[in-house]
């Protein structure tokens, strides 16, 4: 099965200055990783900017519009987390329009799954603003997206470190759209605990399997073998997104799990063979956290190695 793999020198104008974790060399480090090597595996997918429309499928109208007008005004500080420059609306578009691209090109048959190494990332942002790093939540547009397109039943799996409390959010009275985490616990954002799985007719599509800090292979596996594979096999989706942030490994700076490399392509492959058995292979992956530059390249390595 052909898959598609997306990223731009756009994200690298995204600037959120040198002391920040979410850095344009996160990227830089990945595209070294890939060039030359797994990435002439995969099939360069077209440049695409989602238009406004398109993101109001999750987000405000007018939330829409003061991020470009703040961007435009040559940015500054959002909230005490996430800063934004000039070209950052832009590159928030252009992430978003990856996943509608990737979507496209699935349901022309042209590719089965793809990576999409984008920033900035999506997941802790909400319906009328941004939050940790994220603008635009690029996996619940294209999940948005993907229904548009005949796909109603849509299972997203985010394995970064911090709970996506903004796709959590888009979804959690939802029916249609089944929403899992996996993260350490207590930790930021503050979401994310085992009693939050859904309210009135989505009560039920959200599982959150909130690990402690500390946790490693073993903790994840056993989450993975007890509570995701059987969630995803009852709700029967039509296609899987990953949030993929890889800031659970052991050697990241900004959390405390004990994973590795080995614990992402694990994880990458049971998702993939899911996929491939109850979603004629339908996978599309957004780069979402992960700050140790050697362990971030290393675990996307892994994972990419998995969708091929």
């Amino acid at each position: 099965m052909a898959a598609g793999i997306f990223t731009d020198d756009l994200f690298l104008q995204h600037d959120t200055g040198r002391s920040h974790p979410e850095s344009p060399s996160r990227l830089l480090a990945i595209r070294e990783r890939l060039e030359g090597g797994l990435a002439s595996h995969f099939k360069t997918l077209s440049r695409r900017f989602a238009d406004p429309t398109q993101i109001q499928l999750i987000h405000d109208g007018r939330y829409v519009q003061e991020l470009e007008r703040f961007c435009n005004a040559h940015g500054g500080y959002l909230d005490g987390d996430t800063p934004v420059s000039d070209q950052s609306y832009r590159a928030a578009l252009l992430a978003a329009g990856a996943g509608l691209e990737a979507a496209d090109q699935i349901q022309s048959g042209n590719i089965s799954r793809a990576l999409l190494l984008v920033r900035p990332p999506g997941h802790h942002s909400l319906v009328q603003r941004a939050m940790g790093f994220c603008l635009f939540n690029n996996v619940a547009i294209c999940a948005r997206y993907l229904q548009l397109l005949g796909h109603k039943k849509i299972a997203i799996v985010d394995w970064d470190v911090h709970h996506g409390n903004g796709t959590q959010d888009a979804f959690y009275e939802d029916p249609s759209v089944l929403f899992i985490s996996l993260h350490q616990y207590p930790f930021y954002p503050g979401s994310g605990a085992a009693s939050e799985t859904g309210r009135g007719a989505g009560a039920g599509t959200t599982l959150n399997c909130p690990l402690p800090a500390g946790s490693a292979d073993a903790e994840y596996k056993q989450a993975f073998e007890k509570k995701i594979l059987p969630a995803l096999e009852q709700f029967g989706p039509n296609a899987i997104l990953i949030s993929a942030g890889f800031d659970a490994h052991r050697d990241d700076p900004l959390a405390g799990m004990l994973l590795t490399a080995t614990s992402y392509e694990w994880m990458s492959r049971k998702l993939r063979d899911f996929a491939d058995s109850h979603c004629d292979g339908r996978l599309i992956s957004f780069l979402e956290g992960g700050y140790n530059l050697d362990a971030l390249a290393d675990s996307v390595e892994a994972h990419a190695s998995v969708l091929i």
